[in-house]
């Protein structure tokens, strides 16, 4: 007799049903993560990302391949300089670490770097758990060289592996993010630097998970004395050392426009709790998944009519900044443009008009044909239509007294 299905058996089942019987699950990384956070409210990157659904290969049966991704040779530049930073035992990473978030602490001399080798990602994750209890109990600075961590999500683990972790002598511990892209005169483009933000927030969260399984309680300082508290590195009960992530990450990128490296502390509470967000969010994917109709499939073998009408039963709410991010951004641009939807055009846009969804109900309500006046949004649209059409008599007035033919389209006005 088998056994009865759990709910968590029931929702793996329906999601590899989603999937299609015979394609394998697309393990969630850090990027996939944080780019869930960015966009909270997209139902169709919550379920698909939750399915496991290869989005890249979806893109392509829709015919709208992706364009997302990073180019060979900002790969390759990457390496080279993450190589270089964590050259000689990590002692200028080390340095830096000190410098930006420590410089109380002792000097690093010399720090360990582990050997985390091990067979398989769970192989991995269980030595990365054993040197982090180690380094912890240990003191001193420590290296953790591409370490892995798993993080529950929807039930199930993903796997992570952050450009470094390393623990203060305090017992403390800090995510380390190596990017390529130039911090100019102490500063880099803000938008890269959310990104990277969002994606040390998912590696924060997953080190939060293994001091939680080591026994100790997590903690993010969230204020000077909190801070101080926690850098004693002593619980109150037995005198053991008590891990504690560190809300603030380092990164590391090139200095100016040359291969040097140079840092900078970001913090990254708001990002954490974003991501915390949506990571529990995702564990309603089964209700996402129950409001789709009966026999939905996202095997990218089926026919395109099929597979479109799956991917748009799902709503999707798509923002340019989609394009950076997500896979599907082609396809869901073209749908939104197609609909009117003035989220194309941007989330600041969007907040901005209100009740106002689509680009006809502002241009109407602009024309005054339909709106409240009353509202906010209405009245605003309503004066600058009302200004541009002023502006627009001035200019053919002065062309008409300067002798200069009007525009095709005002020439007609006229006639009329």
């Amino acid at each position: 007799m088998p056994l009865p299905r759990t709910r968590g058996t029931a929702l793996r089942h329906r999601l590899a049903e989603l999937r299609g019987p015979s394609v394998p699950p697309k393990a969630l990384d850090a990027r996939a993560l944080a780019a869930l956070a960015a966009n909270p409210g997209c139902d169709r990157r919550a379920l698909l990302d939750g399915a496991g659904v290869d989005k890249t290969v979806l893109a392509g049966a829709l015919g709208s391949p992706s364009g997302f991704g990073q180019s060979q040779f900002a790969f390759m530049r990457g390496n080279a300089f993450e190589a270089r930073v964590k050259a000689d035992g990590g002692a200028e990473l080390l340095r830096l670490v000190h410098e930006r978030l420590d410089p109380g602490a002792e000097p690093p001399v010399s720090g360990t770097v582990p050997d985390l080798t091990a067979v398989g990602p769970e192989g991995r994750a269980a030595r990365t758990a054993l040197a982090l209890r180690e380094a912890t109990a240990v003191g001193g600075w420590t290296l953790l060289d591409h370490p892995m961590l798993a993080l529950d999500v929807a039930g199930s683990p993903a796997f992570l592996e952050p450009d470094a972790v390393v623990v203060h002598p305090d017992g403390s511990w800090t995510v380390v993010e190596i990017k390529s892209f130039p911090m100019l005169d102490g500063s880099a483009d803000p938008a890269k630097v959310g990104a990277a933000a969002r994606q040390s927030a998912v590696y924060v969260l997953a080190l939060e998970e293994v001091a939680g399984r080591l026994g100790a309680t997590p903690a993010t300082p969230a204020s000077a004395e909190a801070e101080a508290e926690a850098s004693q590195g002593r619980s109150a009960q037995g005198g053991a050392p008590v891990p504690v992530v560190r809300h603030r990450i380092l990164l590391v990128c090139p200095k100016d426009f040359s291969n040097l490296p140079t840092a900078s502390a970001v913090d990254i509470r708001k990002q954490r709790s974003v991501t915390r967000r949506q990571l529990a969010r995702l564990t309603r994917v089964e209700d996402i998944a129950d409001a789709l109709p009966a026999g939905t499939c996202f095997a990218p073998d089926l026919p395109a009519a099929e597979l479109t009408a799956a991917v748009e039963s799902v709503p999707a709410t798509y923002a340019p900044e989609c394009l950076a991010a997500c896979e599907l951004a082609f396809h869901c641009r073209e749908r939104s443009r197609a609909d009117g939807a003035v989220t194309s055009l941007g989330r600041s846009l969007r907040a901005e008009l209100g009740g106002l969804t689509t680009v006809g109900d502002v241009l109407a309500a602009a024309h005054g044909e339909t709106g409240d006046p009353s509202d906010p949004a209405v009245a605003a649209l309503r004066r600058a239509a009302e200004l541009r059409a002023e502006a627009l008599r001035d200019r053919e007035a002065r062309e008409v007294q300067d002798g200069l033919p009007a525009p095709m389209g005002q020439e007609v006005t006229r006639c009329r």
